[in-house]
């Protein structure tokens, strides 16, 4: 197991097999809407067996001026506030929180799935935690898979 840049205390990240339904609907999700094209991320929030919410990462700052923060050189998860399409409300997590809301449910005691990263930033986990999310999943081998080598 690797160890994950950043990590709320009392909460952790649960594993689930890359072909479990949630976690290939997060994936569709990212295929088809994520606007970032080196690393499409999907989240897909659950309640009660019901997917309420779902949202993809980037935004068409990077496809018209690309990343200030990998011109940069800025590690992963730090300098957000360097790059408009960086910006947290850009991310999966909180797009797939504010379309549940937007559809009229309240996403508190949903379980969010993750695709396409191996970690939530800071700004995440603090919406996710805000919003009442009860458990974030990733696929199994997500640091395998998404992990910066």
């Amino acid at each position: 197991m690797c160890q994950l840049p950043y990590i709320p205390e009392g909460r952790d990240i649960l594993y689930v097999k890359s072909d479990h339904a949630f976690m290939t609907l997060a994936k569709n999700v990212a295929k088809q809407g994520s606007l970032d094209a080196l690393h499409p991320t999907g989240a897909v929030l659950v309640l009660d067996g019901t997917p309420i919410g779902a949202g993809a990462n980037g935004s068409a700052f990077h496809t018209r001026f690309g990343c200030v923060r990998k011109f940069l050189g800025v590690p992963t998860g730090k300098g957000y506030a360097l790059c408009c399409g960086c910006s947290p409300k850009n991310h999966a997590e909180q797009k797939a929180i504010q379309d549940a809301l937007k559809k009229g449910h309240n996403p508190a005691g949903a379980d969010l799935y993750l695709w396409g990263h191996w970690w939530c930033c800071s700004s995440c986990w603090d919406a996710m935690i805000k919003a009442g999310i009860k458990n974030v999943y990733l696929p199994e081998g997500a640091y395998e898979s998404f992990g910066k080598k």
